[in-house]
């Protein structure tokens, strides 16, 4: 009887460290595929290409600017839309930081906005759904201005 109730909590612990590797893998999976969305999408600024970047916004998608937020997909795509014209991008952006819901059904991505010369000027976060399609799309997005961090206080003597 011993042995019986060991083999059984044996097998749980198995299944049990099989799920929790599983959930890790799946984690760093979704925040991959998060990173991949973010990177494609500031890469339709670099490519001029507007359709594409509208393809990346949730229908109900928010994105704050200005006094009050832009709501809905088609508010923002209007709102945007001078930014795709001209030749070159006014200015471009990449993932630093990533992070998905154990879940796997909600991120937040994070990183510098830079001016045409490189000059880290903001700071974007955007929030990432995973739709039933299987694919991320843009819900929230806001950036704030950049400061460059203050020097460390003196040390006493």
């Amino acid at each position: 009887m011993f042995e019986r109730h060991q083999r059984i909590l044996i097998g749980f612990a198995l299944a049990l460290a099989c799920v929790v590797g599983a959930r890790a893998f799946g984690a760093e999976g979704f925040r991959q595929q998060v990173e991949d969305s973010e990177r494609a999408f500031a890469q339709t600024m670099a490519d001029r290409d507007f359709e594409a970047f509208k393809s990346f916004l949730a229908d109900e998608t928010i994105f704050f600017a200005g006094e009050a937020p832009i709501r809905g997909s088609g508010e923002v795509a209007a709102a945007w839309a001078g930014f795709y014209e001209g030749a070159e991008p006014p200015f471009s952006w990449e993932p630093e930081t990533v992070a998905v819901l154990d879940s796997g059904t909600l991120a937040l991505s994070s990183g510098p906005v830079r001016n045409p010369e490189g000059k880290r000027v903001a700071t974007f976060q955007s929030i990432w759904r995973l739709g039933s399609d299987g694919e991320w799309k843009v819900v929230f997005d806001k950036g704030s201005r950049y400061c460059e961090p203050l020097p460390p206080p003196p040390t006493p003597d």
